[in-house]
């Protein structure tokens, strides 16, 4: 991407996945009380927790337009997992838009933040509808409750970095961040 507003604008007028995803799709939405603008991305995420489609909408500045086309691209074939990571990195797409994305991070956060929004809401929503045998945590990375109860025993851990960094639960949306303090509390009382 050009490090220009001619880049942006370029981006702007060629935005690519501009509308909603076909049903089912998870949504996720950011706002700004600052500049009033607002993001909402939907996905479409098939069975092996690959997004198939990523669209937005927003309301807001060529520059933020721009901010979650580019986002998109970048997300759409990755997992969930893969995704949240690429949303937690504001860095990576700030490095893409060149300079004009330092004085504009306030709109690079509300395109990040609109994409974990919908990653998390499809980690809840799969975790509503889980079958296995196993309680699912981390929908992102498929990981159960008793493989986050065996690592915190094996291996003492006492934050969710440590069970993050042992077993990659927690490692993508951070959506199940509460139910693994929970699980950090009950086992660790048990000592």
């Amino acid at each position: 991407m050009e490090s220009n507003g001619d880049g942006i604008l370029a981006r702007f007028f060629n935005s690519r996945h501009v509308g909603d995803a076909s049903k089912p799709s998870f949504i996720g939405q950011s706002a700004s009380f600052e500049c009033g603008a607002v993001v909402r991305v939907s996905l479409r995420i098939d069975e092996s927790q690959r997004i198939t489609e990523a669209k937005f909408r927003a309301a807001g500045c060529s520059f933020l337009v721009a901010s979650v086309s580019l986002l998109l691209d970048e997300v759409i074939g990755k997992t969930t997992g893969e995704a949240a990571a690429i949303a937690q990195d504001v860095g990576g797409l700030e490095e893409k838009l060149g300079s004009l994305a330092v004085e504009r991070s306030e709109c690079l956060t509300l395109a990040h933040e609109a994409l974990l929004s919908a990653i998390r809401n499809y980690s809840d929503s799969a975790r509503d509808v889980w079958e296995g045998d196993e309680a699912l945590i981390c929908t992102c990375f498929c990981v159960s409750e008793r493989t986050i109860e065996r690592e915190i025993q094996a291996k003492g851990l006492r934050t969710i970095a440590e069970v993050t960094a042992s077993c990659s639960a927690g490692g993508g949306c951070r959506s199940c961040y509460p139910l693994i303090e929970d699980i950090l509390g009950a086992v660790n009382s048990e000592w």
